[in-house]
């Protein structure tokens, strides 16, 4: 059942409202949007799960070996000697990310159990702690803190101004609809005063009131209005078609488009429009992420030029014994202690030469940020200006299409009683037609102009609130 209501011809009765709510919950491109934040959405909470500790086990159980391997005798010859054993291990690690320093914590406990020819025993090592630690190097966790929020943010803008463009591409389509409609419409009555002004021609003709080439001229238009409707007819159902599948809808019920009457009266200044939009929009964010991601490849490869990583192990080892529970005694007398660090000595100028690069690509990433923000600023300013025009554009276009319907018709009037010639009449059709055709235009681009600063500012400016979406709702779709 369609969101909208049908007509007493049984006709789909579609208003731009109703079309605009169909299209943000039916649209493909309403689907791609939230497929996108659904994305985005995920890849945040992988970050976030990336910071708390994780817990794992890993074992093995069972492992056999009947086989032959090779054995060192005390005079150094080798001799192979048959192996015949069952057994199994498992081990608990829980891992943590210290965002702090941006090392990596490990805490492990394991157990190993080995069986063959009639003797068994258990290995443990109940705790074992493992510090990995960078030095000097760059701390991923930290700026990952500082970038991830933000690529999340960016996503929800984005989000938002993808259902505006939904709304903007969805009067595209109605106003190429409503306007295929008026020209059918229009064609309709060129075609039905064709052929009138034909026949009062023709009966005038045989009076001698009309001339020969004035009564083919009329022919000639009520053939070319015939073809114009034809052509006419066929846009109509083109673009029927394509609302609809815009739509989503299935019905094959013809739609009656209702021109869109109220107007949202605004007042935009274009400092205001700027504001919001270098506070809402998801080109902000991502000048702003951009930004921190260039400064990251810079602190990175400046990084890796002294990074020394740090390794310490501390914990203990139980005994092995054919028992489980003697598995865990004495471990104060098998302490496990170790120390590793890693530290680059020469690589030929290979770690300077990634700064170099970094520093580059952050210059140029800079330049192409000021030059878009530039382009931003711009469009923004033209947007305002074409829609703080449009309003009076409107009212010129309504205005002249109410006087050349007016001059159409007094024109067929005076044709009729032989004060005008065809020309004049003509002239009278085409300024009637084209003048509507305008009215229609410059209906389309005052909610073209006014959803498309919406798009940019995420602002409802009839309202004089900001646009928001329920993102936890949309997740759960």
């Amino acid at each position: 059942m369609h969101a909208c209501a049908k007509a007493a011809d049984n006709n789909i009765k579609l208003t731009l409202t109703e079309a605009i709510s169909m299209a943000r919950k039916k649209s493909v491109d309403a689907v791609v949007a939230r497929g996108v934040l659904k994305s985005a959405y995920w890849a945040y909470r992988t970050y976030q799960a990336d910071l708390l500790p994780e817990l794992s086990f890993d074992g093995t159980a069972p492992q056999f070996n009947k086989s032959y391997s090779s054995y060192q005798q005390n005079d150094g010859s080798y001799k192979f000697i048959r192996n015949n054993w069952f057994g199994m291990n498992g081990a608990l690690n829980v891992n943590q990310n210290i965002w702090l320093t941006g090392g990596q914590l490990s805490l492990s406990t394991s157990l190993d159990y080995i069986k063959g020819d009639g003797m068994k025993n258990f290995m443990s090592v109940p705790i074992s702690l493992t510090l990995n630690q960078p030095i000097f190097g760059v701390n991923n966790t930290k700026w990952n803190r500082r970038i991830e929020p933000l690529k999340y943010n960016e996503a929800k803008a984005a989000f938002v101004t993808a259902t505006e463009e939904v709304t903007m591409k969805t009067i595209q389509y109605f106003f190429n609809l409503l306007l295929a409609r008026e020209n059918v419409n229009i064609a309709k009555q060129n075609l039905q005063n064709a052929k009138r002004l034909f026949d009062i021609a023709d009966e005038r003709k045989k009076m001698g009131q009309v001339s020969e080439s004035d009564l083919l001229r009329l022919k000639l238009s009520a053939i070319n209005a015939q073809s114009t409707l034809t052509d006419n007819e066929s846009s109509l159902n083109s673009n029927m078609f394509q609302l609809k599948t815009f739509l989503n809808i299935n019905d094959s019920t013809p739609i009656d488009l209702v021109i869109p009457e109220k107007l949202p009266e605004v007042s935009i200044r274009y400092a205001d429009v700027l504001d919001k939009a270098l506070e809402n929009n998801s080109f902000a964010l991502n000048i702003r992420r951009r930004q921190l991601e260039s400064d990251y490849a810079v602190a990175k490869a400046k990084g890796n030029l002294r990074s020394i990583k740090l390794t310490a192990s501390v914990g203990y080892s139980g005994i092995s014994n054919d028992r489980i529970r003697y598995a865990y005694d004495d471990l104060k007398n098998n302490t496990i202690i170790s120390i590793g660090f890693s530290v680059p000595i020469l690589d030929w100028g290979k770690r300077r030469g990634e700064v170099k690069v970094a520093e580059s690509n952050r210059e140029v990433t800079e330049s192409k940020l000021r030059q878009e923000q530039q382009t931003f600023n711009q469009d923004i300013f033209l947007l305002v200006e074409h829609f703080n025009n449009q309003s009076k554009q409107l009212k010129l276009a309504t205005e002249a299409d109410s006087i050349a319907q007016r001059r159409y018709k007094t024109s067929i009037e005076t044709f009729m009683i032989g004060k005008i010639n065809t020309l004049d009449l003509n002239d009278a059709q085409v300024n009637k037609d084209d003048a509507r055709q305008k009215d229609i235009a410059q209906l389309f681009y005052y909610w073209y102009y006014y959803y498309q600063l919406r798009s940019l500012t995420l602002w409802d400016f009839a309202k004089n609130k900001g646009i928001d979406a329920d993102f936890d709702e949309i997740i759960k779709q």
